[in-house]
C-alpha cells in the first residue's frame, strides 16, 4: 500500500494526514492509483513483475475492505489498531456495529478502489478466487446501499431504511440558515467531489465487464436521481448535497445550502455519459436549461462562482473566519470557490450526441492502438530516467503539509510523480 507523499529518507510519511508506518492512504493519487500504474505498465510491457506489483497492491486494498462493503481513508496493519475496526479480513472478535465500519464515497475512495480491482479482475481473467469475490462484494454493496431515489450518500455502513428517504423532487426550501448548524451531513445526497458521477462510473464500466444487468439499472437510477435532483427555474442546476426532504443542504462550515457551479457541469457530463450508453432521451431533457442557466451566471471573469445563493443567484463566498459573505476579497485560500467554466465543451458535446444519436452497441472494450516510437516520446522518457537517483527513486523538492512549520523536510517522494514518470517511460518502452 502507498500514500500520498514520503520524506527522502522515507521515515515520513502522510496521506491528507500524517500516517504511521502501519498505514496506507485510500484517497487518490495513493494506493489504488499506483495499483493502476502497475496494471497499466504490465498492459504496456507485458512484464510479469508488475502485474505481480498489482496483485500485492490489490492484497493490500483487500485487507482494508470494510463489512460494510468499500474503503474508509486509510487502511491500518496494527494488530491492536484493527481489532477497533470491522475488516472483512482478520475481523476482531465482537459485533461490527460496535466497530469503526464507515466506507466512505468522497474524493473518489471506495470508488478508485474498486475500479481497480475490477480491472485487474478482468486481465487476470476472474481467475483469483478471492479477488473476484472482494470485487462483487464491494459492487453489490454499492448497490444495496443506494436510496430508493437513486442517490447515494457520502459514507454507509449498511443499506437506508426506505421510510426515512422519500423520493420527491427538488425545491428550495422555505429558509434557510446562514450560519452553519454543526450537523452530521454523510447521509445526504451527495454529489460534491464527485462522489455520484464516480459511483456512476464504476456501475457502467462493471455493466460491461461482468455483464451484469443490476449494474447498469443502478446508473440508470442514478440518472433519475439526477433528473430529480435538479432544481426548477431560477437556478435548473443542482446543489452539492440535499437532505432528505430533497432541499440543497449545508455539508462543512465552508459548503452552504445553494446552486452550484462546479458539480452542475460534472452532472451533466454523467447525463451525456448516459445517454450514450442507453439511449434514453430522459437524461438529455435538464441538460438545455441547465447549460443556459450556466451562461447567465458566468462571472466577469468568464469563471463560475462554487456557490450561487438559492433563488437570487448572487454568489457566495466565505472570509477567512468562515462567515458567509458575497464577497470574494477575504476567502480561505485551502478551497476553491470559483471554478472555470466549461460551458462551451458541454455545450458541444451535447449538440454532437444530439445529431449523431446514443451509441446503443453494446459497450466493447476497443483495443488501444500500437505507441509509435517519436522523438516526443524519447523526449519526454529522457529527463525521466535521468532523474532517478541510484535507488530507482524521483526526489522532488517539497515539504510535508502535516508535519508543521518545524519539520525540516525539504526533498520528497510523490506517488503522484511516480505514477507519472513510471507511465512515461512504460509507453517509451513499449514503443514501436
Amino acid at each position: 500500500g502507498y500514500v500520498y507523499a514520503y520524506s527522502e529518507d522515507l521515515t515520513k510519511r502522510e496521506g491528507e494526514h500524517k500516517t504511521s508506518p502501519s498505514q496506507v492512504w485510500i484517497q487518490p493519487p495513493s494506493t489504488s492509483t499506483v495499483g493502476m500504474a502497475y496494471l497499466e505498465i504490465y498492459r504496456l510491457t507485458q512484464d510479469e513483475y508488475y502485474l505481480q506489483a498489482a496483485r500485492e497492491t490489490a492484497e493490500c486494498l483487500i485487507r482494508g475492505q470494510l463489512q460494510s462493503g468499500g474503503w474508509y481513508v486509510s487502511i491500518d496493519f496494527d494488530p491492536t489498531a484493527r481489532r477497533k475496526i470491522a475488516y472483512r479480513v482478520d475481523p476482531p472478535a465482537g459485533k461490527a456495529e460496535k466497530l469503526a465500519n464507515r466506507s466512505t464515497l468522497d474524493d473518489d475512495k471506495t470508488q478508485s478502489c474498486i475500479k481497480f480491482l475490477m480491472r485487474l479482475d478482468e486481465a487476470t481473467g476472474f481467475r483469483d478466487a478471492k479477488l473476484h469475490e472482494a470485487t462483487l462484494y464491494a459492487l453489490d454493496a454499492l448497490v444495496k446501499v443506494q436510496f430508493p431515489n437513486g442517490a447515494w450518500p457520502q459514507q454507509f455502513s449498511g443499506p437506508p431504511n426506505p421510510a426515512e428517504f422519500p423520493v420527491v423532487k427538488a425545491s428550495y426550501p422555505k429558509e434557510w440558515s446562514r450560519t452553519f448548524p454543526g450537523d452530521h451531513y454523510a447521509s445526504h445526497y451527495t454529489f460534491n467531489d464527485g462522489s455520484i458521477a464516480d459511483v456512476v462510473n464504476v456501475m457502467l464500466e462493471a455493466s460491461r465487464i461482468y455483464a451484469e444487468p443490476r449494474y447498469r439499472q443502478a446508473a440508470e437510477r442514478a440518472g433519475d436521481f439526477i433528473l430529480l435532483a435538479q432544481l426548477p427555474e431560477p437556478q435548473p442546476a443542482w446543489a452539492q448535497q440535499y437532505d432528505a426532504e430533497m432541499h440543497p443542504a449545508w455539508a462543512r462550515k465552508f459548503e452552504p445550502p445553494s446552486i452550484t457551479g462546479g458539480e452542475s457541469q460534472g452532472i451533466i457530463q454523467i447525463l451525456l455519459d448516459l445517454y450514450s450508453h442507453t439511449g434514453e432521451k430522459r437524461f438529455l431533457e435538464p441538460i438545455p436549461r441547465a447549460l443556459a442557466y450556466l451562461k447567465r451566471s458566468q462571472l466577469a471573469d468568464g469563471k463560475l462562482a462554487r456557490f450561487y445563493e438559492l433563488q437570487t443567484n448572487m454568489p457566495l463566498y466565505f472570509t477567512k473566519d468562515y462567515v458567509l459573505t458575497y464577497s470574494d476579497a477575504d476567502v480561505p485560500t485551502h478551497y476553491g470557490f470559483k471554478v472555470s467554466s466549461k460551458w462551451e465543451s458541454l455545450r458541444q458535446r451535447y449538440e454532437q450526441l444530439v445529431a449523431a444519436g446514443a451509441n446503443l452497441a453494446p459497450p466493447i472494450k476497443k483495443p488501444r492502438p500500437e505507441i509509435k516510437f517519436t522523438a516526443a516520446l524519447a523526449g519526454e522518457a529522457q529527463p525521466v530516467a535521468a532523474a532517478l537517483d541510484e535507488r530507482g527513486a524521483w526526489v522532488e523538492e517539497g515539504e510535508l503539509r502535516n508535519f508543521g512549520d518545524d519539520d525540516p523536510t525539504r526533498r520528497i517522494i510523490t506517488s503522484r510523480t511516480f505514477v507519472k514518470n513510471a507511465l512515461t517511460l512504460a509507453r517509451a518502452a513499449a514503443a514501436k
